[in-house]
Parts: structure tokens; sequence; C-alpha cells
């Protein structure tokens, strides 16, 4: 029984098949319908909703695992992963554990404890921080979740006045992510690399290290693209971490997978963060540069199999990028909504299990197309990995698929992930954990460009999409031909329109309306508004344009008000609008509007008729394990407050309202 949802447990539930294990499934009630589940022999249902209600319930989960007939358990990784009680309770039931004992989890499930046995091993680290007597010599700091990870429960601070709120939302977030809330303070390293070291050990003495990644690119403390072998890293440096992580896994018999991260400050030095006694979800780009199958291993280790004497050699480069339902430029809020078509193009099946030595592509994904992304989890969709004999080879090929993917759904970070793997800094290897927040502004702008002028990417994809809305409209679409500028022959209408017609569309996530406007004559289709462009041709599915003397092909798709325009400029997702706005919609100037489907988990220290200064924060929400935090849009006094602790909010729903001084313009958030 693999005890996840998600990617993960689709990626060991493949494992299975190929080693011949029958699987089960465990599901919430949102992921009744999920693809794990469609893919596991069989499935137990969890009650409920949120993960505290049925993934984190260990005597739930165990129960299913016994009702379905399971011998052995995989943990995944989040959840009760690290939970060294869950661990005991499955061996206590009389079912095999796929992972390390119990007694190694609970010495490394605490990050504190952790640092006292690494401390005792040898293994350099930073000093944990007194909460109560951090000063500002101390500044900045980080404050962390004792269990758990993926970013959760972490906060850097800077500004002591901010501590103890930082604390208070950490612990909060903790014990939401991972039913555990405490958290510790240690010093925060500007500058630093995250580099870790996979390693997988047996019952009988050996300890593989396979090699290091290097996750430093990151947001909110999450990886987004990680790497193997660590570029950059001198010789020396990446024996002291290979070093350090096999006295860690030997220094608490460690046996199974798993992962000892590590920071490598400005100086070389590397200090200790944590080890996570589980797969990480960066496994595949160790899997194939060093030719392995991780889960396989777990599984055989957890049966008693011996690893050979020496782990197998490494060979070439791999990347991954984690694709997020997210918009990075609105402060990475989650997105939620149908998945309508995933897909990579170049994907090489042979590439996907065991991970082979042909240069390819490998996706992992959660959902398929036809399931929703909702409000309850972590908004990653899949995992992109590309391998290549070199780095800038694999960075280039995992840049390209990803510029070409076919992302029909909720707003992701594609764009984003194209332009940091395109980045000059990403190929110097000039970047650090900081790096990606650092230079988000600059990102963002070169996401939305996409390798066109800024703008005119979607407004160009707004024209194809009302010309295949037009080609829809017409019996028969005449057979491709050169126009003139602006015209094309689409066939031939009845009741012809004496004036242009209009089509608005709303780019999403960036929020800019287009309009488009078009003329039917008996010549053939002519468009207003884009001097130098010519339609080549036009149908419901594919528009050829010219643009400036070059041939451009959209692919365009369109579910209800959704359409999806895929061409030389990547992806562009709009939403048909009607022609005149509904009144209905509007509110009043100030208002504070839900940006997504969540949770009001707790309010400001503010009332209607409050004085608050620009980006104070009035509430927060919690959604996909996260909480984001809800800013006043400018210096005014906060007129309504509508937000309840523990009500569930749709997006779009009125929040608060702040009526802006008389000085200072108001912002609709």
């Amino acid at each position: 029984m693999v005890a996840n949802r998600g990617e993960i447990a689709r990626r060991v539930l493949r494992t299975c098949r190929t080693l011949g294990i029958g699987t089960v499934a465990v599901h919430s009630d949102p992921d009744a319908g999920a693809a794990h589940v469609r893919e596991a022999d069989r499935a137990v249902r969890l009650p409920g909703d949120a993960a505290a209600d049925t993934y984190l319930r260990g005597e739930a989960v165990v129960a299913a695992a016994l009702a379905a007939g399971a011998d052995a358990v995989h943990p995944g990784y989040g959840f009760l992963s690290e939970s060294a009680p869950f661990a005991a309770a499955v061996q206590e039931a009389g079912l095999t554990w796929i992972g390390p004992a119990p007694r190694a989890v609970a010495a490394m499930g605490s990050k504190t404890r952790a640092k006292e046995l690494m401390a005792a091993a040898g293994v350099p680290l930073f000093a944990a921080l007194d909460p109560a007597r951090v000063g500002p010599a101390d500044l900045p700091v980080l404050v962390k979740a004792a269990a758990g990870g993926g970013g959760r429960g972490m906060r850097v601070v800077r500004e002591l006045a901010a501590l103890e709120d930082e604390l208070a939302a950490a612990r909060a977030e903790a014990a939401a992510a991972f039913g555990d809330g405490e958290v510790f303070v240690e010093p925060y390293a500007e500058g630093a690399r995250h580099i870790e070291a996979q390693v997988l050990a047996d019952a009988h003495g050996t300890v593989w290290v396979l090699g290091e990644r290097d996750c430093s690119v990151q947001r909110r403390h999450q990886k987004v693209v990680e790497e193997t072998p660590a570029p950059g890293l001198p010789a020396t440096v990446r024996t002291a971490l290979h070093d350090a992580a096999a006295r860690a896994a030997r220094a608490i018999g460690y046996e199974g997978a798993g992962t000892v991260e590590f920071l490598v400050g400005a100086d070389g030095r590397p200090y200790f963060l944590e080890m996570n006694t589980r797969l990480q979800v960066e496994h595949p780009v160790t899997e194939c540069v060093f030719g392995v199958d991780l889960v396989a291993w777990q599984i055989r280790i957890a049966e008693g199999a011996a690893l050979p004497p020496e782990p197998p050699a490494p060979r070439g480069h791999a990347v991954e990028a984690r694709l997020y339902a997210e918009d990075p430029a609105r402060g990475w809020q989650p997105q939620t909504g149908a998945v309508h078509r995933l897909e990579l193009p170049g994907v090489d099946a042979r590439f996907a299990l065991p991970p082979g030595r042909e240069t390819g592509l490998r996706l992992d994904s959660g959902v398929t197309a036809g399931d929703t992304v909702g409000v309850h989890y972590d908004p990653m969709l899949a995992k992109a990995v590309a391998w290549a004999p070199t780095r800038a080879e694999a960075v280039r090929r995992l840049a390209r698929a990803l510029h070409e993917a076919r992302l029909h759904g909720p707003p992701t970070n594609r764009r984003l992930l194209v332009a940091v793997l395109r980045h000059p800094d990403f190929a110097a290897v000039r970047f650090d954990t900081g790096w990606l927040e650092r230079e988000l502004t600059a990102l963002t702008a070169a996401a939305d460009s996409d390798g066109g002028k800024e703008g005119e990417v979607e407004r160009t994809a707004a024209l194809a999409a009302a010309l295949a809305d037009a080609a829809a409209r017409t019996a028969a679409p005449a057979p491709p031909a050169r126009a003139a500028p602006v015209a094309a022959r689409l066939g031939s209408w009845r009741n012809l329109p004496s004036q242009p017609q209009l089509k608005r569309y709303r780019a999403v996530p960036s929020g800019t309306e287009y309009e488009v406007r078009y003329l039917l004559t008996r010549d053939g289709l002519r468009a207003e508004g884009h001097d130098g462009v010519v339609v080549v041709s036009a149908a419901p599915d594919r528009v050829v344009l010219e643009v400036d003397g070059v041939r451009r092909t959209s692919e365009v798709a369109r579910y209800g008000e959704q359409v999806f325009v895929d061409g030389p400029d990547g992806g562009t997702s709009l939403v048909a609008l009607p022609r005149f706005p509904d009144p209905a919609e509007q509110v009043a100037p100030g208002s504070l509007r839900a940006p997504m489907p969540g949770t009001v988990v707790r309010l400001g220290r503010f009332a209607p008729g409050d004085r608050v200064a620009r980006g104070e924060p009035l509430l927060w929400l919690e959604a996909m394990k996260m909480e984001h935090v809800v800013t006043a849009p400018a210096a005014g006094t906060l007129t309504e407050l509508t937000a309840v602790v523990g009500r569930q909010v749709e997006p779009g729903a009125v929040l608060a309202v702040v009526t802006a001084d008389a000085d200072t313009p108001s912002q609709e958030t």
C-alpha cells in the first residue's frame, strides 16, 4: 500500500508494476477519482477532505492497509513519511515498513535532535538560537519547523519586531502540514547554496552515496529547480559532503533511501541542515545519472536484499523543474481548476522507468487530463526532468521541452521555469538560495514576454484566438492561402455585418484585457490594429500568421470560455469575455478579494474603523497547506471586514474594504 497521493503515489505504483507487486491506494474524498486511485489495484477511502483528517491519520492508514490485505507500506514523501510513531504502528500491525527503522526516523525526525546527533558525529552545523534571546546582531534568522520539510513552517526574519508573528505563523503552518507545531530558530546564511547528498543503505552495513544535488533555486524555501551533479562545486567540498553524509547514515544505523542536506556558505564550508528519512521529490535526477531505480531499491532493502559493495558510476547530467499551479508574479498564489491537457513533447517512453542512459526527457505527474487541482493539497502538478551527457545540453533540452509543453488548465509557473533555465546566471552558476526571489521581477518580466516583446505575445495570442473563433463559426473554412496584410480567406458568410466584430479576452494570469476587432467580408477576414500581420490561414484549431515577414503557427484549443494558444512564443491562456462587463461583478474601490479558494485562518489586529498602512497584514488564508497573507492595498481606513476565521471562501469573494486616503490612490486587490 502506498500511504500517499499524487505524483509520488503514481511513481511508487509504476515501480511496483515493474516488480510484479500488487498495489493499494488510499484517498481522501476530494481524491476519490484521482490518478493514483485509478492506477492502483485496490483503493480504500479515508473519510474527509483535509490532510489532517485523512492522510495524516496514522491509525486510519494502517487500518486501510489491513482491510485491503496489504503486507507492506510505502510512505512516499510528506505526510507521515517521517513519522516514527507511524512507522512503528505499521510494524506492530505485522506489516513491512518500506523505509528506515522507526528509531532512525525518530533520531532524524526532529531537526533539533538530529543536530545533536550530527554534532556528536563530527558533522559541521549551525547552532540553534533561543528565540527569547535573539538580538539585532543575530539577524537575519531562520524560523524552521522541527518536523517535516518542503519549506512549510519556514520563515526568514530580518526585523526583531516581526519575530513573534513569524514564530506563530510557522507553528500554525507546521501543525497543519505535519501535525507537529514545534519550531526552532537558527542563523540564516546569506548567499549560501543548498546542496544535498543522496544515501542508500542496507541492513548489512553497506552505505552508498549516490552523488549530490544542487537545490538552490527556491521559492518560499521550496525547491523549484534541482540538478546533479552540483555544478561548480570544488572537489574538496564534494568529498567533504559525501563523507559527512556517509557518517550521518552510519551514526544512526540507517537503512533505505535518505537525503542529507547541507548549506554551502559563501566561504565554501558545508553546514548540516537536516536528514530526510525518506525519498525526496527530486530523486529522479539521481536515478537518471546513476541509472538506478531508487524506489525498487527501497523495496529490495525492505525485503532484506544487500547492496553491491560499490554504487554504479555516474554519467552525464540531469536537471529537474517542478511545475506548479501557481502565479509567481502575485506572491506565488496557488491556482485551482480543471486540467484539460498536460503533455511534454519529446518525452521518451523508454526513459520513464527504469531510468536509462539514453538522452531523453521524463515527466512524473500527479494529475492527468480530466483531473481537477483543488485547494486541499500541494499545487505541484508534475516534475519535468532532462538528462544529457553535459549540463548545457540537459538544461537546453529541458528549457525547450517546457517551452513547448501543452499545459491546458490552471495557470502555472512554466514560463518562469523557462526564464530561469535560460538565464545567464543559471548557466554560469551564479545563484544561491535567495537568487530566485531577488531576480523575480526581472524573471517574471522575461517570462511574460517568453522570447517576444512584452505584451505582444498575449496580444498576438488573442488575435489567433479570435481568428479561430471566427473560423469555427463558418461552415467550411477555405484552404490556406496567402492573403493581403491582416486578411485571410476563411470562406463565405451570409448576412455579412457592415461593422467590425469585437472579441474581448483576458490573459491569465496577468489579467490584461485585449480587444480584437475584425470584419467579415466576401473577400475574407480583416482585422484592425495589427500592422505588419498577414493572416495566412485560420481554422478552428490552427491559425497561421505572418508577423513582420516571419510565419508563425499557433494551435488553439477552447474549453468553454477558456482558450489556450500554443505557438512559437510558448503557451498563452485566455478567457473569452462578454462584449460588455457585467455590472454585478463590480465591487467597491479598495476591495480585497480572495485571490484563491481557501480558508480564513487568522485575522490581523485591525477592526472596522481602524487606520491601516499600505502593506499591513489584515488576514491570512490557508490554501494548499500554505498560509497566504492579505495586506492593505493602500493607506487609509478599514471600512469593512467580512472575513470570518474558519470560513471557506471562493476566488473573488470580498474579504475587506480599505477606503484609501484622498491623496493615496486605492488599489483593488
